[in-house]
């Protein structure tokens, strides 16, 4: 009996921005464009059961975003860290790739860096899946409280505790953990990576610049919000109802823009695909498969 061969996943690095930016690739080069956009702490790593499950129907592409995985940013290139700066450097290298249609994955910090994406080029978007990727003020968890105290007060003290409580292997594991029944299917090199990385020189200032400017997002929610009313994508809302995060209302809120936007929660937490990834993969074919042929 003999097994199917895989499509091998690509990995490469390419000028963009004046960012060495390192991104995933499988599929066939003419096949529909999906762009997979990672969140906090984490990078393309996330996608690494997710692309070869895809790539037999879809170009897939997974490039990890200024600060984070195996992007570099040059010193010399004195890279201010916001999601403006992020969504810059993620059109400049749609445009290096030559990407002219893409559907997007938007996760966590992936959802707002996507959605300026779509903001400047929306004739450019053919599909939208989001996982746990939010765009609506009901959509922000409790968890988010420490972080609402720092944008209202960007004090030293509150920096640091920000940094004491998110910073470090138990605030990432929390990320993993909250929400998820069976942690045993949570593979540890995904949040001791994530830990390593972040400890790079210089990248807690990143974060913690980041998480300052979060606040941003909020105040483009309603242009977000306009492009789902005017564009009327096809759209999966995919969401571990566990993350204290990104909390359901956020999920179910995308149907008051697209009323057609098929929303499903999932019993798991935050990284849903570390535990639902073949459900996960099947979705995506099934919702918005047709559309991108």
């Amino acid at each position: 009996m003999s097994l199917p061969i895989p499509i091998r996943t690509h990995y490469h690095f390419v000028e963009a921005d004046g960012v060495r930016v390192f991104y995933r690739e499988a599929g066939a080069p003419d096949a529909p464009v999906l762009l997979l956009l990672h969140g906090f702490p984490t990078s393309s790593h996330q996608f690494r059961d997710l692309i070869p499950l895809l790539a037999t129907r879809y170009r897939v592409i997974a490039p990890d975003l200024a600060g984070f995985g195996f992007t570099e940013v040059p010193t010399e290139r004195n890279y201010v860290y916001s999601f403006d700066a992020l969504a810059q450097t993620l059109c400049a290298f749609v445009d290096v790739l030559g990407l002219k249609r893409y559907a997007m994955y938007l996760f966590d910090y992936g959802a707002p860096t996507g959605l300026r994406l779509a903001l400047a080029h929306p004739e450019r978007i053919s599909a939208i899946i989001s996982q746990n990727g939010n765009a609506y003020l009901e959509g922000l968890g409790d968890a988010w409280a420490p972080i609402r105290q720092y944008w209202q007060e960007p004090s030293a003290a509150n920096r640091q505790a920000i940094n004491e409580a998110v910073l470090n292997l138990q605030g990432v594991c929390y990320q993993y953990f909250e929400g998820v029944t069976d942690i045993s299917s949570i593979a540890p090199e995904t949040y001791y990576l994530d830990t390593l990385l972040m400890r790079r020189p210089g990248n807690t200032e990143i974060q913690l610049d980041l998480f300052y400017d979060y606040r941003n997002n909020l105040s483009l929610y309603p242009a977000f919000q306009q492009f789902f009313r005017d564009r009327q994508v096809p759209t999966l809302v995919i969401w571990g109802k566990g993350d204290p995060f990104f909390i359901p209302p956020g999920a179910q809120a995308y149907r008051r823009d697209n009323p057609n936007a098929v929303v499903e929660l999932l019993d798991t937490g935050h990284f849903a695909l570390e535990t639902h990834v073949d459900h996960i993969a099947k979705r995506i074919v099934e919702v918005i498969g047709v559309e991108l042929d």
